[in-house]
């Protein structure tokens, strides 16, 4: 043990100190850091601040946008649950509703449901805070990669990256925590899942065109894709309360 501590120590020593520092993963600078804050970038095409709230005109569905994987989509595994639910459903009951014992929805479902969104766009990260229970999700805009995933801490709104790509905000997110219904309602989700996501400002400043596309080898064949409209709602209410769709509704109305 001694001889072994002696050579580590000697190999140590042989190591330049501007080597080990090298070796050793950059921590990004925090998006609220002033030196951060002050790096030179380009003016980004729009700001997203503001309280927005999903279009649901011509939406066959009272309650979200973005539909479930179709059937040719899921892997026997997903289809277990899918046909669970399905059963489910026609005996009246619920399966595997985890959003509704408290469980944080994530993504995708935080971004496709009737909740407001609230954003404040920095030049380094856009803070997002739904509507429901308050989910708070971080969009980086200040150039770092994604974390290592065999050291990051994953959860089940994952790790976003955005850049802009000409006059589209594109938001690739990974390093997800395994989710019961983290690709649709009683569908779940591995750590492999990836979700890309695209905005863009409508010409009048009022309406944000928005499409999705979530990647998951364990529990989808192919990528399901999907898109929608959000609408400019500076005055909506935001609050943390689960899903209020008749507050919404008269809000609308006035």
């Amino acid at each position: 043990m001694a001889r072994a501590l002696m050579l580590a120590a000697a190999i140590g020593l042989l190591i330049p100190p501007q080597a080990l520092a090298q070796q050793a993963p950059a921590v990004p600078l925090n998006p609220l850091a002033p030196s951060n804050l002050a790096k030179p970038r380009p003016k980004p095409p729009f700001d997203l601040t503001g309280t927005w709230f999903i279009d649901m005109a011509g939406s066959q569905n009272s309650w979200r946008f973005g539909p479930p994987p179709p059937a040719n989509k899921m892997t026997p595994e997903t289809m277990k649950h899918f046909e669970a639910a399905q059963k489910a459903a026609k005996e009246g009951k619920a399966y595997r509703d985890d959003i509704g014992q408290c469980w944080p929805a994530g993504l995708p479902l935080i971004m496709t449901r009737v909740w407001p969104v609230a954003m404040i766009q920095l030049p380094t990260a856009i803070y997002m805070v739904s509507h429901f229970m308050n989910s708070l999700r971080i969009v980086y805009l200040d150039g770092r990669p994604h974390s290592d995933p065999d050291v990051v801490v994953r959860t089940f709104n994952g790790e976003s990256i955005g850049k802009w790509e000409g006059d589209t905000l594109v938001v690739e997110t990974t390093n997800f925590k395994e989710h019961p219904m983290g690709l649709s309602t009683s569908l779940p989700s591995s750590t492999q899942k990836r979700l890309t996501e695209r905005f863009k400002l409508s010409p009048d400043k009022k309406m944000l065109i928005y499409s999705g596309v979530v990647e998951d080898p364990v529990y989808l064949t192919k990528p399901v894709e999907w898109t929608g409209k959000w609408e400019y709602r500076p005055g909506m209410p935001h609050s943390n309360q689960k899903c209020d769709l008749e507050t919404a509704r008269q809000f609308l109305k006035n």
